[in-house]
């Protein structure tokens, strides 16, 4: 009886003491081939990525390339407002660095996709942060003045933000904005994104060559543009990094009666069936609409509430 029991033991442990040396000799064959590599050891060799902020599964890879522009003119604020011309698209071409949610240039990618040390995570895919160098690059000369301006850049803050297109597709999508509306930036647009509110485009208007028509043109929401009201010396909104203009061309700016034969100037061109409010249509902003909700509840003011001006599309905050 014994000796039977013994047997059966010893059967019974066959098996085990296979799969135990089967499992041994795959994990050293997998350690030899990965080269000894640790979890421990590519987070250290790849901080960018094992600690960056993840990307949304369904975000977008690519940016369409523009077209080059020849003028920068601006919206006549009378109230305060702005005036404009028609024109192309900036040629620049950018791609977005997945570990950060961030839009790159594609020459200075590798140094962008470190995290800035003062960066303010809100929610995953939004944050805020000082101007990268590389940010700098970009935007001096075209939003932000070589010479002249009086704003400098330690005012301003780079917002990373996630949004929902037309398409119904989640993007990633980029401002510059004052600091002191940056955390107002990231709490709206993060309440846009999850009630799936739609915008096409969110880029910085340096890839419009900082012209306010072409972006409002190709319905781009945006926000600083260094620039004065025209015929004034008075810096706009926009110049402080205080204004934001949400998908533009279904929210028209209009001015009453400024046209030579009396009619009312409706900028961007094209818009102008926007221009009548009365009329019920995709992305229109009016008091009922949750973008101008969150942004008066932010302590905003909308430019759809002016009188001799409408600029549906325009909030602004101001600040001490």
């Amino acid at each position: 009886m014994k000796r039977d029991i013994k047997s059966l033991l010893r059967q019974a442990a066959r098996p085990t003491l296979f799969l135990l040396t089967f499992i041994m000799i795959c994990a050293f064959l997998a350690r030899y081939l990965t080269g000894s590599e640790t979890l421990s050891d590519y987070a250290r060799e790849n901080p960018e990525l094992a600690y960056g902020t993840k990307a949304p599964e369904e975000k977008n890879s690519s940016l369409p390339e523009t077209t080059s522009v020849s003028t920068n003119e601006n919206k006549n604020e009378t109230e305060p407002t702005e005036t404009l011309t028609d024109t192309g698209t900036s040629d620049k071409s950018f791609a977005y660095s997945d570990s950060e949610n961030t839009i790159t240039d594609q020459k200075t990618e590798t140094e962008d996709m470190a995290i800035h040390q003062d960066r303010i995570i809100y929610k995953e895919g939004f944050f805020y942060e000082p101007l990268t160098d590389s940010v700098k690059e970009r935007i001096t000369g075209i939003s932000y003045p070589e010479n002249g301006c009086t704003v400098p850049y330690e005012d301003l803050h780079y917002v990373g933000i996630q949004y929902i297109d037309f398409n119904g597709q989640a993007q990633s999508g980029e401002l510059i904005c004052n600091k002191a509306v940056a955390q107002d930036m990231v709490e709206i647009f993060y309440e846009l994104y999850q009630n799936d509110y739609r915008l096409e485009r969110v880029r910085l208007i340096d890839e419009y060559d900082g012209d306010d028509t072409a972006s409002m043109a190709d319905n781009n929401t945006s926000c600083f543009n260094y620039r004065v009201v025209d015929g004034t010396t008075n810096l706009s909104k926009h110049a402080y990094g205080l204004a934001i203009d949400v998908n533009p061309y279904y929210n028209p700016y209009v001015v009453f009666g400024k046209n030579a034969d009396g009619s009312d100037y409706i900028s961007p061109p094209g818009s102008e069936v926007y221009a009548d409010r009365s009329q019920s249509f995709a992305y229109k902003i009016d008091e009922n609409d949750l973008c101008y909700r969150l942004f008066t509840e932010h302590g905003f003011t909308w430019g759809g509430n002016w009188n001799s001006t409408k600029d549906y599309q325009h909030f602004q905050k101001k600040i001490d």
